[in-house]
C-alpha cells in the first residue's frame, strides 16, 4: 500500500468549508426557488376538476388553496391566468368572473360565451354579490388566508362551463398557468387521483372525471430584488439601542427609493386592483416595516421581551400581518399579551419557532405610517435551564420574518451585550465572596 501523506491531514477546515458552502447554497436556493425551510411543505394548489362532460362543452370546478403556514394574499388578491390550447371558450361562469371578454365575433346568437380570450384573467367576486353568481368557498375578493391564521379561509372555488368554437370540438387541459402575484411561480398541471365529494352526510361519494393540480411556490427573491423589513434590538441590561443595519432595504437618494421627510405630507395615488408602490420615511434603512425586540425585564425563573412592529409605508395598511420568530427559548413561551400565538412545529420536537398575528378586529390592522401605525406586545418565557442566559447575545431572535418574507437583522457583533460584571456568574460570585471572607479570618 503506497504512503499518502494527505490521509493523515486534519480533515475538520475541509469538513467545516463544505459544511458552510451547503449552507450558502441552501440559502441561496430557498431566496431563489422558493424553498423556506421554516415551512418546506407551502405553496399554492389550483386543482382544476372535470365535473362532467356534456355533448360539446365540459363543467370544470376550480379551486385555489393556500396550503403555507403564514404567507397570506392581501387585497387586490389573486388573478388567475392560464392559456388555452386550442380554440376554447368560456360560456359561463359562476363565483368568479373575467376581466375581459375578448373578441366573440364568431358566435352567433342570442347568447355569447361569458370569455372568448385565448389567456383569460380570472378574478374573484366580491363578498355580497347576488346568490345566482354564487358557488359554495367563493366570492372573497380574491384574498386567503393563511392555514394557521384562517382555517377555514385559505381555499377558494369557482365553476365554469368550457367549450370549443365552431370549428372544434376537442376541449384539452389549458397550460402556463399564473397567479398574478408577485413572487410566485406555477408549474405544469399534473393529473392526478380524481377528487371525491361526499354527499348525505357522508353516507356516498360522488368523484370527478379528471384531476389536475398545478403547483405554485413563493421566491421572496423574485418578489421584490431588496427586503422589506429589518429588526433593532435593545435590552434593559444596556442602554444602546442597536437600530436597523444602515440601507437595510434601499439607500436614500436611490432613483427608486421614494421617502417623506418628518414633516412632509405624502402624496398617495391607489388606483384600483393595483398595489400601491411603497412611499417611506425617510430614515437610515428606508423600510416600510420595522421590528423591534426589547428584552424588557428579569425575573427569577422567567424573562420577559417586548416586541413592536412599526409601519413607516403611507401607502399601505397590512390586513392579516404576521410575524414569524425563530429563538431556542420559543418552546418555553408562557404567555403573549394582545397577539395571537401558534408554535410552528415542522420538524418533530424541536420547537424553536412561533407566529405571531394580531386579534381579529382589534390589532389585526397594521395601520399606515402614522401616529397609530404600529402594534406591540409583551411575552413571557421561562428560562430553560442548561440553555438559558443574557450572554452573547443569546436573548435575541436568530430570524424574523413579517408576512413571510425574512427581515435585515444587525450583526452579531453589534448586539447589546451584558456590562462587564455581568459576566459573572452567581456560583463565580459566591466563591469569592466566601474566600474574600476566610481570608479576612485568616489575617485577622
Amino acid at each position: 500500500m503506497d504512503w499518502n501523506p494527505f490521509l493523515f491531514m486534519d480533515q475538520r477546515p475541509i469538513c467545516l468549508v463544505l459544511t458552510v458552502f451547503s449552507f450558502s447554497v441552501i440559502g441561496s436556493l430557498s431566496l431563489t426557488y422558493g424553498y423556506d425551510p421554516l415551512d418546506p411543505n407551502g405553496n399554492i394548489t389550483i386543482k382544476w376538476d372535470v365535473m362532467q362532460m356534456n355533448e360539446d362543452t365540459q363543467d370544470v370546478r376550480v379551486v385555489i388553496f393556500n396550503y403555507q403556514m403564514y404567507r397570506h394574499i392581501e387585497p387586490p388578491g389573486w388573478r388567475l391566468s392560464w392559456t388555452w390550447q386550442g380554440d376554447e371558450v368560456i360560456w359561463n361562469m359562476w363565483g368568479a368572473e373575467t376581466t375581459e371578454q375578448g373578441n366573440c365575433s364568431a358566435f352567433r346568437g342570442k347568447q355569447l360565451p361569458h370569455c372568448c380570450e385565448r389567456k383569460p384573467i380570472i378574478i374573484d367576486l366580491m363578498p355580497g354579490v347576488s346568490y345566482n353568481k354564487q358557488v359554495a368557498n367563493c366570492c372573497k375578493g380574491g384574498v386567503l388566508s393563511s392555514m394557521t391564521q384562517g382555517p377555514n379561509l385559505f381555499g377558494a372555488a369557482f365553476q365554469m362551463n368550457v367549450g370549443a368554437s365552431t370549428t372544434s370540438t376537442n376541449i384539452s387541459m389549458p397550460g402556463n398557468f399564473t397567479l398574478g402575484l408577485v413572487g410566485y411561480t406555477c408549474g405544469d398541471p399534473v393529473e392526478v387521483a380524481p377528487s371525491k365529494f361526499i354527499e348525505d352526510n357522508g353516507r356516498r361519494q360522488t368523484q370527478a372525471l379528471a384531476t389536475y393540480n398545478v403547483t405554485c411556490s413563493y421566491s421572496q427573491f423574485r418578489a421584490s430584488p431588496t427586503p422589506t423589513c429589518c429588526v433593532s434590538l435593545s435590552a434593559f441590561y444596556n442602554e444602546t439601542i442597536v437600530s436597523c443595519p444602515l440601507c437595510s432595504c434601499r439607500c436614500q437618494g436611490q432613483p427608486e427609493a421614494k421617502c417623506v421627510r418628518p414633516g412632509d405630507s405624502p402624496s398617495v395615488l391607489q388606483l384600483p386592483n393595483e398595489a400601491p408602490q411603497p412611499i417611506v420615511q425617510c430614515t437610515q434603512h428606508m423600510c416600510p416595516i420595522k421590528v423591534h425586540w426589547h428584552v424588557k425585564v428579569s425575573y427569577t425563573q422567567y424573562w420577559r421581551v417586548k416586541i413592536t412592529v412599526t409601519n413607516l409605508n403611507y401607502a399601505k395598511n397590512y390586513s392579516q400581518w404576521n410575524l414569524v420568530v425563530l429563538h431556542p427559548n420559543m418552546r418555553s413561551v408562557t404567555e403573549v399579551f394582545s397577539f395571537n400565538y401558534k408554535a410552528l412545529n415542522q420538524y418533530g420536537d424541536l420547537n424553536d419557532t412561533g407566529m405571531f398575528y394580531g386579534v381579529q378586529y382589534y390589532n389585526d390592522m397594521l395601520l399606515q405610517s402614522g401616529y397609530n401605525g404600529n402594534i406591540q406586545t409583551e411575552m413571557v418565557l421561562h428560562k430553560d435551564r442548561g440553555i438559558f442566559t443574557f450572554r452573547e447575545g443569546w436573548a435575541f431572535p436568530r430570524k424574523i420574518s413579517f408576512n413571510g418574507d425574512d427581515c435585515v437583522m444587525p450583526s452579531p457583533d453589534d448586539y447589546p451585550r451584558l456590562p462587564n460584571n455581568g459576566h459573572l456568574s452567581a456560583p463565580f460570585t459566591f466563591s469569592i465572596i466566601v474566600s474574600s471572607l476566610l481570608l479576612m479570618v485568616v489575617l485577622f
